[in-house]
């Protein structure tokens, strides 16, 4: 075990109980434990101009492992009761740090949704800002398959196609993703995609996008 897991281990055991009812304090928590899991080397001028340019409102570094190791606490500590945790993901998506949106799909890959009435697709999709760093939504999608959760509906990824630029391409990456983990059909909704805007030049979402084309033209 690292150093910096031991320190992590120290911080959260820290916490008092009484955090767990809020999620604004969950969020607070969650911000002070991240930089105990950057490494000590990063350059934090570069992760600063990354986080930016991406679109996020800061990006630390934190490892993804650590990260993971947060959503296990949250999870564990929460119980049955995982409404609090449900509004921390819409608070951290708001904050909108790329440790925040990481953490938030976490979470809601892992949280008993169906026990809580919600569906973590739509959920997801109501959250969007007008405009989202595409590793934020492909790291979404890619949990939530991970976690064995059910596809959208057909009529959500229509819906989707039709709606803001944003929810187009959480529907292109959704079919993209789902189709390799073989729980979405190639070819569907490759008349719906193909209108899908995409920015100029080499970007991952026009390279998905363009492997989804050519995998199954518009028909």
């Amino acid at each position: 075990m690292s150093a910096n897991s031991d320190h992590l281990d120290v911080f959260l055991s820290e916490q008092p109980a009484s955090s767990h009812k809020s999620h604004r304090k969950l969020a607070k928590i969650v911000r002070e434990a991240y930089p105990i899991g950057v490494p000590a080397l990063i350059m934090k001028s570069s992760t600063d101009r990354l986080g930016e340019s991406a679109g996020y409102s800061f990006h630390l570094g934190t490892p993804d492992d650590f990260l993971r190791r947060l959503a296990s606490w949250l999870i564990t500590m929460a119980g049955d009761k995982q409404d609090t945790l449900l509004r921390l993901v819409g608070a951290l998506w708001k904050r909108h740090g790329r440790e925040d949106v990481a953490l938030s799909a976490l979470l809601l890959a892992n949280l008993d949704m169906g026990k809580m009435g919600v569906d973590p697709w739509g959920y997801l999709a109501s959250l969007l800002n007008k405009k989202e760093p595409v590793e934020a939504l492909l790291l979404s999608v890619e949990e939530l398959f991970r976690a064995g959760c059910d596809p959208p509906s057909e009529e959500s990824i229509r819906v989707w196609c039709r709606g803001r630029l944003v929810e187009s391409h959480l529907a292109l990456l959704v079919v993209f993703v789902g189709s390799r983990v073989g729980s979405i059909e190639s070819g569907a909704h490759s008349r719906e995609l193909s209108e899908v805007e995409v920015s100029d030049g080499d970007s991952l979402i026009g390279r998905i996008k363009a492997g989804l084309m050519q995998n199954h033209p518009e028909s």
